[in-house]
């Protein structure tokens, strides 16, 4: 575990765990709120990001397209913020992991180094931080309500609307985690 002082002057923390003391729950929330195509696709996500493109030009609130593997590639190696700049890099990255590491290894990465809230980043210190228990120990409701604030964890908190999306996704897809 690392504590630091952000950039907010609020203390930052992050503890890294392996992706067997990650619950199973916490992965397959992930995958349904954020990319349930993880296990499919080779980095991105062509309709989805089709589909973000045409919501955007309509005018609609802004969202999205990106795959756990782009959001990895964004995480570890770029800066966060817009641009072509920036987003040509991330597709260089994010085909270079999805080359180079597993799926398993993405996720593991992922939810090590995800924003879990103000000064929070990694599924560990989210979850103690939280629910005050172990990223192994998470429930499905805990997975989901944290898998929840993805979108925005420093300014959203939990959303029961978004969580309980999140939890039918998690119950009808019956997605597998076939990397494990």
């Amino acid at each position: 575990m690392w504590d630091q002082e952000s950039s907010l002057g609020k203390p930052m923390t992050q503890t890294w765990v392996n992706i067997e003391s990650i619950s199973k729950n916490m992965q397959l929330a992930i995958i349904c709120a954020e990319d349930q195509t993880f296990n499919n696709h080779w980095g991105f996500d062509f309709k989805a990001l089709k589909s973000a493109a045409t919501s955007n030009a309509r005018g609609n609130k802004r969202r999205g397209g990106s795959t756990i593997s782009q959001q990895t590639a964004k995480n570890v190696f770029l800066w966060q913020g817009g641009g072509y700049l920036r987003k040509g890099l991330e597709t260089w990255y994010t085909i270079l992991i999805e080359i180079f590491w597993s799926k398993k290894r993405i996720m593991e990465i992922y939810l090590n180094v995800a924003e879990t809230g103000i000064g929070t980043f990694g599924i560990e210190a989210g979850a103690q931080r939280y629910f005050h228990c172990s990223a192994k120990k998470l429930s499905i409701i805990q997975a989901a309500k944290i898998a929840s604030l993805w979108p925005c964890p420093r300014r959203c908190g939990f959303q029961a609307k978004r969580t309980a999306i999140i939890m039918h996704a998690m119950r009808s897809y019956g997605l597998n985690l076939d990397y494990l």
